[in-house]
């Protein structure tokens, strides 16, 4: 079945996707109208030979680029939030040819000569910051996707890259299919110790099963609040076991799920890549457009870190174990009893649970809170539009203003938990800012969570980790919206080395932390009483409890990462679970059972842009909680947290300028100096 152009909604012009209209046949004709196009637009290109300066051969590809992305877009978006099995095939057929492509696009010699002719033309010099950026960038990514290869090698490397995108899809999509396939019916003698919230939300998921009573499912919210309330011992060792085993050959699971031979191909194919290109490893490869450049400084980094947090890890779950024998009747701390011993440890230490602040977190509340922060700090306002096209009823639409009144971008927000859509919380890219002909597009962002809905006609009542979840996205957000670069490539997160792309999420969460932040949102969802100062001491006492497992637990995913990716061996394999022991033996305090299977549902790693890279989220924490450091200061000086002059300035230097400058400039630009080590360690409480 074919739809006629003039009918896809795919391929219509409008400011914003007709998601209502879109349905699975739309996907392959629109993807393979705009190629066509494209292609025909690149022949043209490359044989005008007066288009080798920036606005004849540069602005016009950006431009496709962007044509392109709006057709994709929704697509992507669409397969994250609201899946199915027909939306699964056509868009792992056009992920194929789009991957194809852009393969092709990225080894065409003559484009990357044109590209060449405009970096070394005479015109390149009065070139600004931004589009001199955008030159270099493409530059370097014609030689990352084998412009120089040859032969058989060019081939195999488009092969490559062809199958590697199809076994990214595959991977992600066995995570949520053995996700969603596993539930567990729970009885009311097993709802000991959850607390009222914790038992709606595994009612609610019998209520969409179409089920009476309460059901255990995968889905983060259940998971959290089986494993930190449930006094049932074997219930949390079920759950634990499900969740630790998706997608793998192990536990209560279907084999086809299994995402091990994937794992072992993804990785030949990512060395092999890497090798055609003349890089040492896929870990060599993913640095060369990073701010850390080598391996060396990486495994320095994160192993400074472990020597420094990994004592206080030991320290913590002694502490945790002591506590669990002596007060649970618990002799061994299994790995499901850790976060149930935790919770009830930190209750005792600090007379603080998740559960007395969340009536003080309203979702809208908090999100009303999340848009005057926006506003102090960054001169933005932001409101609520009806009227638009939605994917499902619980999606929204908000308009971003200036200082001006004037429209300057939009977002989507898609905040619960539901079948069908991926786990976790993300901000993606639905359209960017791009100046035409016809005026400049706006950006738009998509801003997904996994929160519990609301339930028992309740609103939805977030933990403070929901809050900061929310306000890392929206940090993405931001950096998306207020960009002031129009060049999709290097504006927004567009061209940030992906090391330091966290700076701005991480650096929102620490408003979330600031009793003036909270004083804007934080009041109880029946009385409206503000946040107690008693409650908020407690809690802030509680801010570092348990900091040094935590980092642990970080940097063991971290260098798992990269050194799986540094110290692959065609002639051994993958060996994902022995590196994986090696990693837990240098920087784990707690063991999980051998029948764990972590690497079989790390999508950021082997579904998800993070390949040797998820060390950035600790890279980036280091610029971001520096750069927080400023509005710290701004505060002891006499002002606010939300200082608007400080935050004009990071809004000015890191927000608007996106990827059109190196991130370590954007960095010194905004703080005067450069980032200082010891402000993530502070952050966690651990500094000396």
């Amino acid at each position: 079945m074919t739809t006629p152009q003039t009918d896809n909604p795919l391929l219509a012009a409008d400011a914003l996707p007709a998601f209502s209209a879109i349905v699975p046949a739309h996907v392959g004709p629109a993807v393979d109208a705009v190629l066509a196009d494209y292609r025909a637009a690149v022949e043209r290109l490359v044989d005008d030979p007066a288009a080798r300066d920036f606005d004849s051969l540069i602005a016009p590809l950006e431009h496709w680029e962007a044509r392109l992305s709006h057709v994709w877009a929704p697509v992507g978006h669409l397969h994250g939030v609201k899946d199915s099995p027909e939306l699964r095939e056509v868009y792992a057929d056009a992920q194929d040819r789009l991957t194809d492509f852009s393969t092709e696009l990225g080894q065409n010699r003559a484009l990357y000569e044109a590209v060449q002719a405009v970096r070394g033309g005479p015109g390149f010099g009065a070139l600004d910051a931004a589009q001199k950026t955008l030159v270099e960038d493409a530059l370097r990514d014609f030689r990352l996707s084998g412009v120089g290869l040859e032969g058989a090698e060019r081939a195999r490397f488009r092969e490559i890259e062809n199958r590697l995108s199809k076994l990214s899809t595959e991977f992600g999509e066995a995570v949520l299919d053995a996700t969603d396939a596993w539930t567990r019916p729970v009885s009311e003698a097993e709802l000991a110790g959850l607390p009222a919230s914790a038992r709606a939300i595994l009612a609610q998921a019998a209520r969409d099963k179409g089920r009476e009573g309460w059901l255990a499912t995968l889905k983060g919210p259940a998971v959290q609040a089986v494993m930190t309330y449930a006094d049932d011992r074997e219930l949390r060792r079920e759950v634990y076991t499900a969740s630790a085993t998706r997608a793998s050959d192990q536990g209560p699971h279907d084999p086809k799920f299994d995402n091990a031979a994937r794992i072992e191909e993804i990785m030949a194919l990512r060395h092999e890549s890497a090798r055609l290109l003349g890089f040492e490893s896929a870990a060599h490869l993913s640095l060369a457009d990073k701010m850390a450049v080598s391996p060396e400084r990486v495994l320095g980094f994160l192993r400074d870190l472990a020597a420094r947090a990994r004592p206080v890890a030991e320290r913590e779950l002694a502490d945790l174990a002591a506590f669990a024998k002596a007060e649970l009747g618990l002799d061994t701390l299994e790995p499901w009893d850790v976060a149930y011993a935790a919770e009830k440890l930190r209750v005792a230490r600090f007379d603080f649970s998740e559960e007395d602040i969340k009536p003080y977190f309203p979702l809208d509340a908090a999100m009303q809170g999340l848009f005057t922060v926006a506003e102090r700090a960054f001169g933005v306002r932001l409101r609520a539009r009806e009227g638009v096209d939605l994917w499902h009823p619980d999606a929204r639409y908000y308009e971003v203003l200036d200082a001006d009144g004037s429209v300057r971008a939009g977002f989507y927000t898609d905040v619960y938990a539901r079948d069908g859509k991926r786990g976790g919380a993300w901000m993606d890219v639905c359209r960017s800012r791009i100046r035409g002909a016809d005026g400049e597009q706006m950006p738009v962002a998509f801003l997904v969570c996994n929160f519990a809905p609301p339930a028992d006609g309740k609103p939805a009542l977030l933990t403070h980790d929901d809050v900061l979840t929310l306000f890392h996205e929206f940090g993405h957000g931001l950096h998306h919206l207020l960009t002031e670069v129009a060049w999709p490539s290097v504006g927004g997160i567009g061209g940030v080395e992906w090391d330091a792309v966290e700076l701005p999420s991480q650096f929102l969460e620490n408003f979330a932390w600031a009793r003036e932040t909270l004083d804007l949102f934080a009041r109880h969802h029946e009385t409206g009483e503000p946040l107690p100062q008693a409650l908020y001491d407690r809690m802030l006492a509680a801010r570092h409890f348990h900091a040094g497992l935590f980092l642990v637990r970080q940097l063991e995913f971290a260098l798992f990462d990269f050194r799986l990716h540094l110290e692959y061996d065609p002639a051994r394999g993958a060996r994902a679970l022995e590196i994986l022991d090696q990693v837990r033996e240098e920087v784990a305090v707690i063991r999980p059972p051998a029948w764990h299977r972590f690497p079989n549902a790390f999508t950021h790693v082997f579904a998800g842009g993070y390949a040797a890279g998820y060390y950035s989220y600790l890279w980036a924490e280091v610029l971001s909680a520096d750069a927080f450091a400023a509005f710290e200061e701004a505060a002891a000086a006499g002002g606010q947290v939300l200082d608007a002059e400080t935050g004009a300035r990071f809004r000015r230097e890191i927000l608007a300028v996106g990827g059109s400058r190196p991130a370590l400039e954007s960095f010194v630009a905004f703080r005067g100096r450069e980032p200082q080590p010891d402000a993530l360690l502070r952050s966690y409480g651990l500094a000396a």
